[in-house]
């Protein structure tokens, strides 16, 4: 099977950089990088140093309900172009390990999915796991914090 990495929706992206508010209804925060550890979820690119970028509040999921976490995203404070989708490990992805689990339908997560899994082994993974029907989709999360940092669907 096939899989494909993808960024958060440009829609929703410029909402916020044009200063909409975020999952929990506040203004983004603005910030400027110091040039590590900030990567842009629009993008997947890492925000260089000295390069403006927002703190928001981001909730990938379209419902409310117990599995729909909420966590801080950053995003480049100016119009970034979306990555395209597409099967190759977006750059933001530089730890040495993320936690990657599945997703039903109904945005709940398919338990026995959850792992945290090397950087290099992510996509096969995630290949893996979208195999099994009951897997909708994919989340990519920090290892560390659990912060959101890419989708991946079949593609």
């Amino acid at each position: 099977m096939a899989i494909r990495f993808e960024a958060l929706a440009s829609h929703d992206v410029r909402a916020l950089q044009q200063g909409g508010p975020d999952a929990y209804g506040f203004i983004p925060r603005y910030r400027v990088s110091d040039g590590s550890g900030v990567p842009c979820r629009h993008c997947l690119q890492n925000i260089g140093k000295d390069v403006p970028f927002l703190v928001v509040a981001f909730r990938p999921f379209t419902t409310l309900q117990p599995y729909a976490e909420t966590g801080p995203v950053f995003l480049h404070a100016d119009a970034c172009k979306r990555a395209a989708s597409g099967d190759t490990l977006p750059a933001i992805l530089g730890a040495p390990d993320y936690i990657v689990r599945g997703y039903d339908l109904h945005e709940v997560i398919v338990y026995g999915t959850g792992a945290v899994i090397p950087t290099n082994e992510i996509a096969a993974y995630a290949d893996r796991i979208l195999s099994d029907r009951r897997v909708a989709f994919v989340h990519v999360r920090s290892a560390r914090n659990n912060c959101f940092q890419c989708r991946i669907d079949r593609a």
